[in-house]
């Protein structure tokens, strides 16, 4: 299964991405990003960091599957962790998810919201950017935000719509959730023998 996690900047899709590793066996897709890798970040374990020439030579030998630019850098994906019976999870920014289903038909999509948004801003603030960077991130922040929240056509995109309230129950629910999805994946794979 692939599952993507989509939200804004700082709603904790790391996070839940570390819980699905801890508590589901989920391995993490590898996002390859050009952009300066930041001093609480590991190449190799927060991503894959390349510079824009390296991302070149990986397209050109055909492992790239998807490749798109925001907040002034490159991502990328390995066709390898895209295409892969595993059960995989990544961070998707919420404008490309049409593009991911036409790319993984079979996505499952979960869209975070915070209904604190104080701590969320606090979040991305930890994260030691430099302060244009962080403008932009907070302006997008509330762009995203009122988008999600008011248009009916961008929320019924995506599989599942959570909160993360920082606690305990918001990891509980997000565990349940793709339980259930795990779970109605078997119940369609044994109909389908």
């Amino acid at each position: 299964m692939l599952l993507a996690l989509a939200g804004i900047t700082g709603v904790g899709k790391s996070f839940f991405i570390d819980k699905l590793k801890e508590e589901l066996n989920f391995e993490k897709v590898r996002t390859i990003r050009t952009r300066k890798i930041r001093k609480n970040e590991v190449n190799g374990k927060d991503g894959i960091f390349l510079t824009k020439e390296e991302l070149e030579n990986y397209k050109k030998d055909g492992k790239i599957v998807y490749e798109y630019e925001v907040f002034g850098g490159s991502y990328a994906y390995l066709k390898e962790d895209i295409f892969t019976e595993k059960n995989m999870a990544f961070e998707m920014h919420y404008t490309m998810i049409d593009d991911w289903k036409k790319i993984r038909p079979d996505i499952k999509t979960i869209y975070f919201f915070s209904e604190d948004m104080n701590m969320t801003i606090n979040q991305l603030k930890k994260r030691n950017m430099d302060k244009d960077k962080e403008i932009e991130r907070l302006n997008e922040i509330s762009e995203q935000h009122r988008l999600i929240k008011e248009s009916q056509e961008w929320k019924n995109k995506f599989d599942y719509i959570l909160y993360n309230n920082y606690n305990e129950e918001s990891v509980e629910e997000f565990i349940n959730v793709v339980k259930e999805i795990i779970e109605m994946e078997r119940t369609d794979e044994r109909k389908a023998l």
